[in-house]
């Protein structure tokens, strides 16, 4: 990380504290975590006996699923804009 100001922000992700440190506003950072303990209570209810190791790494599994498309998504749609352009 840069030397920018680093802020400390504790956050609850599927009932366990965890001090998150960056350089994200308080807001952005609860928001992550918010968006993170709901994919995990989802994915956790549709599987109970998941151990929480499993149901971490499942939840990681969808998130950068969802990342990766919608990476794609935006890389289209910029070739698009750019064929238009030119």
């Amino acid at each position: 990380m840069s030397n920018q100001h680093k802020n400390r922000t504790a956050v609850d992700i599927y009932g366990q504290q965890y001090i998150i440190i960056g350089e994200e506003s308080s807001r952005h950072i609860n928001m992550v975590a918010s968006l993170v303990d709901d994919k995990m209570r989802e994915i956790g209810s549709k599987n109970p006996s998941l151990e929480v190791n499993k149901l971490a790494v499942l939840t990681a599994l969808n998130a950068v699923n969802d990342y990766i498309k919608i990476k794609d998504q935006l890389e289209r749609l910029q070739a698009e804009l750019e064929r238009e352009k030119g």
